[in-house]
């Protein structure tokens, strides 16, 4: 198994510590062997080669610290490192005084080299050690056979197990910081299609709706223009005043995408009193009423509430041919329930999901959106109360007219 990168080590303050202690302490051996030998041995013919070795030795571990700072140590690395383990074993060779300067190059080796090499090189300088040892003793001593090794068994094996628990903790970060981006990759992601899904909803429920009925009341201006210019100017000024109507709502919907009705911050209620007169002509009358103790409701429920309220009018406008329409507004204890009822042609039902006859080709009441029809006005509304955990019921018979109730629990909303 590789050693860890010395790059990720010298930017840990710890393991800068570390490996100036170790240079320090071998630097320390270094001169207390040499000050020894020449206190024992100031004749010696060896004496010059010993206090060469001595700087060659110290000059050499600080190069290699040098070239180990701030990247792995690579070949000029080995090759400094090989060169001082040469010059150490020369040295304790010709004074074995120099033996315990092995401990900090134990560490050099097992921080620098590959596990099988570092415990190799822990070996060769175990049995030097002992070597020297052994020829400094006066006689047979049972430690000089014991304590090296154990110590150097025990020094490679508790090292050997920090840096692999290092490196399942390395992975287990790296998995926790890969895991952690590709979550929020996919909150991204999903908060985008949620958002996409509700634009799509809120164009459907504003511009969308505005320019059919702009359309249907420009279709019928031609067709009696000419028959009954006031009829047709009528029709074209009310398709006047829903583009003014669209155009305000595009112009809030770019600001803060937020029901127009609801900018003036009076309420739901009064946001879908007006939506009633806004919706009532000659043709079609809407009427408004609240019920119940009128409670603080959260903004995305008003405009929920709102939207569904619009979508359905819409589609009684255009679909139901009713004469007449009530938008209520229940406050209960648990929840808020938003009815729109009409008296027109009504429809089928069809349970959402199975392809069914929905009545008469064109025959729809308020939001029929049955499957197999024109219309995304019922997918949106069932998506929007949805969102809020609240439910969408609609009830309807042919000829008699149509029942669409949004119910939303206040406590989830």
């Amino acid at each position: 198994m590789p050693p860890a990168p010395p790059a990720a080590a010298d930017r840990d303050p710890d393991a800068r510590w570390l490996v100036t202690v170790m240079n320090t302490a071998f630097l320390a051996l270094l001169a207390g062997s040499l000050l020894r030998y020449l206190l024992k041995h100031p004749d010696s013919p060896r004496l010059p080669w010993v206090v060469g070795l001595s700087i060659a030795l110290a000059g050499l571990q600080l190069a290699g610290h040098w070239l180990g700072r701030g990247q792995r140590p690579g070949r000029r690395g080995l090759v400094v490192l090989g060169s001082v383990v040469v010059c150490w074993v020369v040295i304790v060779l010709l004074a074995p005084s120099f033996a315990w300067c092995a401990v900090p190059l134990i560490y050099t080796g097992l921080r620098s080299l590959p596990t099988r090499a570092a415990v190799a090189l822990v070996a060769v300088l175990c049995a030097l050690v002992m070597i020297a040892e052994w020829r400094l003793a006066d006689g047979v001593d049972p430690h000089l056979l014991l304590l090296p090794p154990a110590v150097a068994v025990l020094a490679t094996s508790v090292f050997i197990y920090m840096r692999r628990q290092a490196d399942r903790l390395r992975a287990t970060v790296d998995d926790l910081i890969r895991t952690r981006r590709e979550l929020a990759a996919t909150e991204r992601r999903e908060g985008t299609l949620a958002e996409r899904e509700r634009l799509a909803m809120e164009i459907h429920d504003t511009l969308a709706q505005s320019l059919s009925s702009q359309q249907m009341l420009l279709q019928a201006a031609d067709r009696t223009w000419d028959s009954d210019a006031a009829a047709a100017r009528g029709h074209v000024r009310t398709a006047e005043s829903i583009a003014e109507r669209s155009l305000a709502e595009a112009r809030r919907f770019v600001h803060d995408l937020a029901p127009a009705g609801l900018a003036e911050g009076d309420g739901l209620a009064e946001a879908l009193r007006t939506l009633a007169g806004r919706e009532s002509t000659d043709s079609l009358q809407v009427r408004f009423h609240r019920d119940g103790t009128p409670v603080e409701l959260p903004d995305r429920v008003q405009s929920a509430l709102l939207r569904i309220a619009q979508g359905a009018l819409a589609n009684v406008r255009e679909h139901s041919g009713a004469a007449n329409a009530a938008l209520t507004l229940s406050h209960l204890d648990d929840q808020v329930v938003l009815d729109v009822a009409d008296d027109g042609r009504g429809f089928v039902v069809v349970t959402p999901g199975v392809r069914g006859a929905s009545g008469t080709p064109g025959v729809r009441g308020a939001a029929s959106g049955t499957p197999g029809v024109r219309g995304h006005g019922l997918p949106a509304m069932r998506a929007r109360v949805r969102q809020l955990g609240g439910t969408l019921t609609i009830e309807s018979t042919p000829g008699e007219g149509a029942v669409l109730s949004a119910a939303v629990p206040l406590g989830d909303a």
